[in-house]
């Protein structure tokens, strides 16, 4: 999905909770008004779906979604329809592929740094299998940003790196010499998770290093 699609599910949500405030009453024998029961409950749970696919059940959007939109309640509907417009605010403020780009990063500069000191104290073996990890989740940003599946449609299992490699390159995402350049150093990765230590050298896995964030800087998430 683009952020135009998410945008666009959050105005629908939205519109659903207005909806639902609009059912507001006064039933008799009650002291709080309520909105309809069946529309709060869609909405309620469509949102927590969205969200929970979105950020994830332990994000704060989530939990305080869960926790405070409980209750046919008026208040508690409009408390809903708060959150959604605050996620809808940071969707079009460009807010959540920015933070999603500067984890990412954050994570993958701190690996990049293990596999330098392994490189340094002469594992190169451990650093090869290091950086191959580094360069294939880097490849599956990359197939997620530009919206190209990374599961196997028919098996739903995770599409192997070399897929990937071709289906970016395909996409025009990056170019032909970027795609050999990446399978080359997958090939470089997978003889060190097999066993196969002579047939590169720690040059071979130095050099790889520096390819895979020069490959990364130009091929930002």
């Amino acid at each position: 999905m683009t952020t135009k699609d998410f945008s666009k599910r959050l105005e629908d949500l939205i519109s659903l909770f207005d909806k639902t405030i609009s059912t507001s009453t006064h039933p008799t024998g009650f002291a709080i008004a309520t909105v309809d029961g069946e529309k709060f409950n869609e909405a309620r749970s469509s949102s927590l779906s969205f969200i929970k696919n979105l950020f994830g059940i332990n994000h704060p959007y989530y939990s305080d979604f869960n926790n405070r939109v409980v209750h046919n309640y008026p208040s508690e509907a409009s408390y809903g329809r708060g959150i959604l417009k605050a996620i809808k605010s940071e969707i079009d403020g460009g807010w959540l592929n920015t933070m999603k780009g500067i984890v990412s990063a954050e994570i993958f500069s701190d690996f990049l740094e293990m596999a330098r000191h392994l490189l340094s104290e002469k594992y190169k073996d451990a650093a090869a299998v290091m950086i191959g990890s580094v360069l294939e989740e880097h490849l599956r940003q990359l197939c997620l940003k530009h919206l190209i599946p990374t599961d196997d449609p028919k098996t739903g299992k995770p599409k192997k790196a070399d897929l990937l490699n071709s289906e970016l390159a395909n996409s025009s995402t990056y170019n032909k010499l970027d795609q050999k350049n990446i399978t080359a150093l997958l090939d470089l990765r997978n003889k060190a998770a097999h066993g196969k230590y002579s047939e590169y050298t720690q040059q071979q896995v130095e050099l790889m290093a520096q390819s895979v964030i020069d490959f990364m800087t130009r091929n930002s998430i």
